[in-house]
């Protein structure tokens, strides 16, 4: 999972370095960056609903790209991290009220169709993608504070970049075994070695 959300937000983390240097390019890269990895992806066969922030991503860069070639002097330009950031966090409160977090389709990749059908598996994406949706938008707010009061402060961008994308990283590492444990434990059933996909079992419902 880690190595999914770190080449997943390549393109978030190429806008941002090559925007420090000019803004056109920086949209202009993540925009490729974000319709190259989309389409391997596709090609690979991967399910719709496991694409989504691949997707979102696309129509973001698109939409900025649009933007910095057009209008380069635009006042948005100046928050373009958290406006990148802000969209991330739309796209997740998104799925959760279409009642299908995006974290769902990415899990469903590394599990058997058994687990994937358990009420288990769907309640742990559902606290996964609020977690993440959240911390977007947290992020976002802070991002944009930063760079309305101290657009310079370079090292406090990253720094709050960050901390805002370590958080729900670790929880999501970690919370899918907290709750298989819990869930075993109230059922009063013996605590057994999770399985190697890193998800609750499949007679966990």
């Amino acid at each position: 999972m880690p190595k999914y959300y770190a080449r997943t937000f390549l393109p978030w983390i190429l806008l941002a370095v090559v925007s420090g240097f000019d803004d056109r390019a920086g949209a202009a890269a993540g925009l490729v960056a974000a319709v190259v990895l989309l389409g391997l992806d596709l090609r690979r066969g991967h399910r719709a609903d496991s694409l989504i922030l691949e997707a979102s991503t696309s129509v973001f860069m698109a939409a900025l790209t649009a933007l910095a070639f057009t209008v380069p002097g635009s006042a948005a330009l100046d928050y373009g991290a958290s406006l990148a950031i802000g969209w991330l966090a739309l796209t997740a409160w998104g799925t959760l009220l279409l009642g299908r977090p995006f974290t769902e389709g990415i899990a469903r990749r590394q599990v058997t169709a058994e687990i994937a059908a358990t009420d288990l598996f769907r309640s742990v994406n559902r606290v996964i993608t609020a977690v993440w949706a959240a911390s977007f938008t947290v992020l976002a707010a802070a991002l944009g504070c930063v760079q309305h009061w101290t657009p310079d402060a370079t090292a406090l961008l990253v720094a709050v970049k960050v901390a805002g994308f370590m958080v729900p990283a670790v929880f999501t590492a970690r919370y899918p075994e907290h709750a298989r444990r819990r869930h075993l434990t109230r059922l009063g059933l013996p605590l057994t070695e999770a399985p190697a996909t890193s998800q609750p079992e499949p007679s966990v419902r």
